[in-house]
This record gives structure tokens, C-alpha cells and sequence, in this order.
């Protein structure tokens, strides 16, 4: 037998291996034919032409898409998102924008009293320069900053009211007490301002503790440290605003102190704020809770022998 890798012929005490003796070649000489398997009944009709066949689809890579299992749907518009759950996404970005402006309304009084400071050593010496720049800069940039975004978190805050507002009153199947115009009216306007928005957040409360309607509002004590905070930042701002048309140097450092204390009040209205946005949508989405197995008893597995 003659190798057909290497073309050498195998001696003859090797004619009953099926490996070449020089290279390793399997001898073996195997012929594959492919025959059509037989018909499973005869059939007399002709065969149809079915076209030409292209072969399956091919793809470059594997493809990872595919049909759901379920059966044919029509195609559903998405739901509207709740008024509850939509005060909560409003709510997730409101207090972190409250607790910015408590932090830049305390570094705001810091920088006023700073100034207080150095008045009261003018009196006696002369003051650094830089030192006196180091102030004026600090305290124009704090109060700036802080004004720009006590606006932005308030009118943020009217939005987030507006969805608690209707939130509550869909849990608790009732009308809001209120329209839009006369919240609007209630807290931007000097005066009304002053009672209004306390009154609507504990109307907020009772429809949302589910008590009766017709029941007179008792607000929590968290709101009572709020109203009473928000009157008096109100009261001080307005104060603060008049004594700037004041003449004179007493008048000039009185007012010093008097937007110390606005901006104390700010930092203190804006944190108690940030605690009632969380109380109040806690009440109308409530937060799910997750039970997690408990421990009963630990016992120590039986020897085995």
C-alpha cells in the first residue's frame, strides 16, 4: 500500500496496520457517498416549481431579538402619571434645592456679621484692605447666589404644591379647597402671605391623614415651627427692604445686623421647609416597604453518625 501523504510503500510485515510506518498516515481508505434518501410513497404528479431557493437569512452576529410570548395586544397608550407620584418626583429634587439654600442663606449671615465685625474695629483702627475686599466680596456673592436660588426653590415649591395639593384630594375623594389663582394670590402677595400658606399646608395635612372634611384643620407641631418661621422671614424681609431707604451711618450698620438676622431666618425656613416637603408627600406616597425574613431560632444541627 502506498501512503498517500508521503508516497512511500509499506513493507510487508506492516500490510495489518492502519498507520503509515514512516509518517503516521491513516491507511484506512474510506469513500463517502451521499445517496437521496427513498421516497416515502411513489407519487405520479409532476413536481411543482417553487422558485428559486437563496438559503436562510444570514446574519453578521448572532441576533438577540425576538417576540415576547404572549398573544397579539393592541397597542395601549402608557398611563398618565399620579398626582402623588408626581409630587414625589418633584419632591426628590426640592428638598436637596432647600437644603442648598439653608446652607447659602447660613454662609450669607456669616459674611454680614463678619462686616459687623470689622465696623466695630473701625471704630478704633483702621482696617485692612484686603481684609475689607475679603468681605465685601464674600458677602455680595453670598447673598446674590442665595437670592437667585430662594427664587428658583420658591417657585419650584409652588409646582410641587400644586401636585400634593390634587394628590390629597384624590386620596381622600374630595375638591381642593382652592384654585390655582388663589394659591398663586395667597403666598406671593404681601399680607395674604402671611397666613395663607400656613392655612393651605394644614388643609394639605388634614385631607391627607384621611380625617373628616368638614373637620377644622389641626396642623402638626412641624407646621407650627414652619408658619412661625415663614411669618417672621417674611416680616424681617420686608423690614430689611424699608431700612435700606434709610440715611446715616447708625442706619447703615443697623442694617448690617437686621439682613444677618433675614439671612439666619432664611437658613432656619429653608431647612423646617425641607422636612415639611418630605412629611407631606411621605402622607400622600407613602414609601413601600420591604419585609424582610426574620430570625426565630438558631439551632444547632444533629450529629450525624
Amino acid at each position: 500500500m502506498i501512503c498517500p501523504r508521503c508516497g512511500q510503500a509499506q513493507p510487508p510485515e506492516a500490510r495489518s496496520g492502519v498507520f503509515c510506518v514512516h509518517c503516521g498516515q491513516f491507511l484506512v481508505a474510506t469513500r463517502w457517498v451521499a445517496t437521496p434518501p427513498p421516497p416515502a410513497r411513489p407519487s405520479s404528479a409532476p413536481a411543482r416549481w417553487r422558485g428559486r431557493y437563496t438559503g436562510p437569512p444570514s446574519y453578521r452576529v448572532t441576533p438577540n431579538w425576538g417576540f415576547p410570548p404572549l398573544p397579539w395586544q393592541r397597542e395601549r397608550p402608557a398611563p398618565e402619571p399620579s398626582a402623588a407620584a408626581a409630587a414625589a418626583r418633584h419632591a426628590g429634587l426640592l428638598i436637596p434645592l432647600l437644603r442648598g439654600v439653608a446652607v447659602l442663606a447660613g454662609l450669607a449671615a456669616a459674611a454680614e456679621i463678619w462686616r459687623y465685625v470689622l465696623l466695630l474695629r473701625s471704630r478704633d483702627s483702621a482696617l485692612n484692605a484686603g481684609e475689607v475686599a475679603a468681605s465685601d466680596a464674600l458677602e455680595q456673592a453670598a447673598s446674590w447666589v442665595c437670592t437667585l436660588m430662594a427664587v428658583g426653590a420658591g417657585c419650584y415649591l409652588l409646582v410641587w404644591l400644586r401636585q400634593v395639593i390634587a394628590a390629597a384630594a384624590t386620596n381622600s375623594n374630595v375638591r381642593p379647597s382652592r384654585s390655582g389663582l388663589a394659591t398663586l394670590v395667597g403666598w406671593l402677595v404681601p399680607g395674604p402671605n402671611l397666613t395663607v400658606p400656613g392655612s393651605m399646608l394644614a388643609e394639605v395635612e388634614h385631607t391627607a391623614l384621611g380625617r373628616p372634611p368638614g373637620g377644622r384643620p389641626r396642623p402638626s407641631r412641624l407646621l407650627l415651627v414652619w408658619w412661625g418661621l415663614w411669618a417672621a422671614n417674611v416680616v424681617l424681609g420686608v423690614v430689611a427692604v424699608v431700612w435700606m431707604f434709610r440715611a446715616g451711618v447708625q442706619a447703615k450698620a443697623d442694617g448690617v445686623v437686621l439682613h444677618a438676622l433675614v439671612d439666619l431666618a432664611a437658613a432656619a425656613t429653608a431647612t423646617v421647609t425641607a422636612r415639611v416637603v418630605a412629611w407631606l408627600t411621605a402622607l400622600v406616597n407613602p414609601p413601600r416597604t420591604i419585609r424582610l425574613p426574620t430570625v426565630v431560632s438558631v439551632r444547632t444541627p444533629a450529629a450525624t453518625a
